[in-house]
């Protein structure tokens, strides 16, 4: 049965983490991060850095931030036949990494949309600046971080068909079947890890999960996921709890420029990680004028 995820944190629970002496990684997750259209009208003006200023306090006391990252870097045009076509240009990666970002999910329905070659130049612009790669590649490949003995693997899959695009070819399109197997497979020889699935699904501007979305959750979690970061859908869908661990269906946009009211709310997903025990927390986020502004939650 699912429920709601309970955010606020005992301080039973944060002291006695506290006393052991560990010092947690701290992941932040992100939505969609766009950087074409409205948004690059914005980044004329403010550059790419000054997007993420009304969260800057968030990223900056985090160890990682992973953004999904809605388009392509190329300089060059080379876009594939679908509705949507998004490019941006490679100089925005190092403005990204000076922001703070230090992962960008590739498993998405857009970094495809310049074909192979566009998705290639991503993958190299953002490697050259810092930012490793989460989803790139074929096969399961789960992106392992690593802090004074805690040890995190992040999978992460677009399980969305994908418009004139092969199957399998340069990103990951795992199905949650496969998910399942590559999570237990790597309980087997990682069984003290924490292992974080972060997938593009859903359905877009639909502010609750779909049935099959939470069966997959389910699973997932039955497989040996600790938390499951979600995004696509353009809008917030309420979080969950699933056998203690938390489910983040959708998370929204994070910096974007649609205009619904839904489209312009948004979360990250905040995690303190220790060797025996996760922390998951919310933040509430407005995006205002395409940035993301954090709410004020006292």
């Amino acid at each position: 049965m699912l429920k709601r995820a309970f955010f606020s944190i005992p301080l039973a629970l944060i002291l006695a983490c506290c006393s052991n002496g560990d010092e947690p990684l701290k992941i932040v997750f992100t939505g969609d991060v766009l950087l074409d259209r409205g948004v690059d009208n914005t980044i004329e003006r403010i550059g790419v850095e000054a997007l993420f200023d009304g969260v800057r306090n968030v990223f900056d006391d985090a160890d990682e931030v992973v953004i999904n990252l809605e388009c392509p870097l190329a300089n060059r045009e080379t876009p594939v036949n679908k509705k949507y076509i998004f490019r941006a240009d490679t100089s925005y990666a190092s403005q990204l990494r000076r922001a703070g970002v230090t992962i960008a999910n590739m498993a998405n329905n857009h970094t495809v949309d310049q074909g192979m070659m566009g998705l290639e130049s991503t993958a190299e612009a953002l490697q050259n600046a810092g930012i490793e790669t989460l989803g790139y590649g074929e096969g399961i490949k789960p992106l392992v971080l690593h802090k004074k003995g805690i040890d995190v693997a992040l999978f992460g899959s677009c399980t969305l068909p994908i418009e004139n695009w092969v199957y399998g070819k340069g990103i990951s399109q795992a199905s949650i079947s496969d998910l399942c197997s590559a999570i237990a497979d790597y309980r087997k020889t990682n069984r003290k890890a924490k292992i974080i699935i972060v997938l593009h699904w859903g359905v877009e501007m639909q502010t609750t999960p779909s049935p099959r979305q939470q069966i997959e959750a389910q699973q997932l979690i039955a497989a040996g996921a600790d938390a499951i970061i979600g995004h696509h859908p353009h809008v917030v869908q309420p979080a969950r709890q699933i056998s203690s661990r938390t489910v983040w269906f959708s998370l929204g946009n994070f910096v974007f420029d649609q205009h619904y009211p839904e489209a312009r709310k948004a979360q990250m997903a905040c995690l303190e990680i220790y060797r025996d025990t996760i922390i998951y927390q919310t933040r509430n986020v407005a995006i205002v004028s395409n940035c993301p502004k954090l709410i004020d939650e006292k």
